[in-house]
């Protein structure tokens, strides 16, 4: 039985050229958020923690600012329209797994034909005196990561099995996954952490690369 191919695609760093998370907080640059994300790389503490920890340094008065610099410094990845165009003639499902945050992950999506319930991310709140950060999709009962959006538990949702699982990534967030996926494209954070465990992948730098090495792995011609 032919198994059905389904990607699980990271947003910062990887759909976009830059992480916007970091981005937003260099350009407004609260006091800490640095020592915040170098804990995180590092592991020092949880993904959950760190982001939500970090976004508390911004006051909530300063949403229509940080909305707009986020949605206007971002930059799309070069190819990604012809992966989904690719996705679409080739019955690859395609799902967005970001650890970004919705008030910059779908209005940087919706010009693009990607169904909103295969867009997964982190939420948002500007109700109280400083920005919170909500986790609509929290780990299950097999990660004790605290990823915030666990993005192995959305993957496990497809079982190997049933489906081979394509993950593109950038970053930590995207390191979990990678033990699951039979295929990784990685760059960045992602790759160096692949290389110290040896996870095979295929690194990128943009999208065309993608394509490239689908078409090559399903034998079609190379356009």
């Amino acid at each position: 039985m032919t198994k059905q191919q389904v990607i699980f695609c990271d947003f910062d760093g990887t759909i976009t050229e830059n992480d916007n998370i970091v981005a937003i907080m260099k350009h407004f640059d609260p006091p800490g958020w640095s020592d915040i994300v170098t804990q995180i790389l590092d592991r020092s503490i949880s993904i959950r923690e760190g982001v939500g920890t970090m976004f508390r340094l911004l006051p909530s008065s300063r949403k229509e600012a940080i909305v707009h610099y986020a949605i206007h410094n971002a930059v799309i990845r070069k190819g990604f329209p012809e992966l989904l165009e690719y996705c679409r003639e080739h019955n690859i499902t395609f799902y967005v797994t970001s650890g970004g945050i919705d008030f910059f992950v779908y209005p940087l999506l919706a010009p693009y034909p990607i169904d909103p319930s295969h867009i997964y991310c982190n939420g948002s709140s500007f109700a109280e005196t400083n920005i919170t950060i909500e986790w609509p999709h929290p780990c299950d009962e097999f990660c004790q990561v605290d990823c915030g959006m666990c993005k192995t538990t959305i993957i496990r949702r497809f079982p190997s099995t049933l489906y081979e699982r394509i993950l593109i990534g950038d970053s930590i967030t995207d390191f979990e996954g990678a033990k699951l996926a039979d295929t990784v494209f990685a760059r960045s954070h992602l790759e160096e952490k692949c290389k110290e465990v040896k996870i095979p992948f295929v690194p990128f730098t943009s999208f065309h690369d993608v394509i490239h090495e689908l078409q090559i792995r399903k034998g079609g011609a190379l356009e």
